[in-house]
């Protein structure tokens, strides 16, 4: 009996999706729940598993958009592999042909024999000299090569050897042009930073923060912390527990904007941009405001293995109250990162960068991070976004205070 595989429903606002790869090919046998093949809508990846055992019947393609409900595929039931058998059939003429080969090569033998052999003296010659026998013409016995004739290939031969390894002219000028079309994740995310820089009164405002006491923290606890907890201690954690505590004397950038009310929030989700093989995704670490240290970097290391792998749910990217995107992984020394819609704040990470900076009255070398808060001045005043970086920053440089809460 055959089956019908469609597309099946992924998400309240998902009305299609783009077949990105299939995992089983055309005629392949597959069990029942085996992966089949991966679709991607514009929030996230998914996999289509086989809903029996059988032979499986492609009819989508590969970057075919496909509504919910369309078919992608039918499967033959079927208990095992159909192939086996006729495989097996298959081997007895492999086995004949096996046979039947000496025969073959002999009858070519004898024909190489007669034309373009090298007796045993020449053939050593050429070997010697890398020359292919095909190149040279015989002058023996029926065209047989002799030793006479394969020191004289020395010089016509070795220059045909030499050139195949003359590269092709470079034409100047060349423009070459490549197009690829946007995938439906690409295709959102760009609609929805134009609708924020279109939509909201978005600024930013910028300070910077001495990372030496947070380095000289990790350095001195990081095995400890490692062998108890088993994680790194990273800098995202200290970042995330300091907009937790900013958040408690600033609520409004931790609020978002409703239709004409503000709606402000007494939890922090927090909302980690990354760079994923498909584009930018952003997961959640929920209630970051109750969790440690510990907790946080190991949610961290869980979401971002699996925005790699292409394997965050939906709900896993469904709301947040407050972004942090970390530029300086890339190399970023300062930038004006985009509000994640509809949050009103994203605090924006950048690069390490050692710095000569007055302290206490003297030049010192300090590592130094240019922080960025892009806001919406709709529901975030200048003074509460100005106040709220200033709060993370004291808080990053006097780490101790994250650990007391005060």
């Amino acid at each position: 009996m055959s089956l019908e595989i469609k597309v099946p429903p992924v998400g309240e606002s998902i009305t299609e999706v783009v077949l990105s790869r299939w995992v089983k090919n055309d005629g392949e046998f597959v069990e029942m729940d085996e992966i089949i093949a991966e679709l991607e809508s514009d929030k996230a990846t998914f996999e289509l598993t086989a809903e029996q055992s059988g032979t499986l019947k492609i009819v989508a393609s590969e970057g075919d958009t496909l509504e919910i409900g369309a078919v992608v595929c039918s499967i033959e039931a079927g208990e095992g592999a159909p192939n086996a058998e006729p495989k097996a059939e298959s081997e007895k003429p492999q086995a004949d042909a096996s046979n039947s080969a000496p025969v073959a090569e002999s009858k070519e033998s004898k024909d190489s024999y007669a034309s373009g052999t090298p007796s045993p003296s020449a053939a050593k010659i050429l070997a010697e000299k890398g020359v292919d026998a095909g190149a040279v013409k015989g002058s023996g016995v029926d065209g047989r090569i002799t030793k006479e004739d394969a020191q004289k290939a020395e010089k016509s031969a070795s220059p045909k050897a030499e050139a195949p390894k003359a590269a092709a002219p470079v034409v100047a000028g060349a423009r070459n042009e490549r197009r690829e079309k946007m995938s439906p994740l690409r295709k959102t995310v760009a609609k929805r930073l134009v609708a924020v820089k279109n939509e909201t009164a978005m600024l930013t405002t910028f300070n910077e923060v001495n990372m030496k006491p947070i380095m000289d923290l990790r350095a001195k606890y990081k095995d400890q912390f490692k062998e108890k907890h088993g994680v790194g201690l990273g800098f995202m954690s200290f970042f995330t527990k300091a907009v937790c505590e900013a958040a408690k004397d600033f609520p409004a950038v931790n609020a978002r904007i409703e239709g004409e009310e503000i709606v402000f929030n007494d939890f922090v989700d927090v909302s980690i941009a990354v760079s994923a093989p498909k584009g930018l995704v952003v997961p959640i670490i929920r209630n970051a405001d109750s969790m440690s240290l510990a907790q946080i970097e190991k949610t961290v290391i869980e979401l971002a293995t699996k925005a790699r792998d292409s394997k965050l749910t939906i709900e896993e990217m469904t709301g947040g109250t407050f972004t942090i995107t970390n530029g300086g992984v890339f190399g970023s020394m300062m930038s004006t990162p985009i509000i994640n819609a509809p949050q009103s704040a994203i605090l924006g990470m950048h690069n390490i960068i050692e710095r000569p900076i007055a302290e206490n009255k003297e030049v010192v070398i300090r590592p130094m991070m240019y922080i960025a808060l892009s806001y919406d001045h709709r529901i975030i005043d200048g003074r509460e976004s100005v106040g709220f970086l200033v709060r993370v920053k004291q808080l990053l440089e006097d780490p101790a205070r994250l650990l007391l809460g005060v």
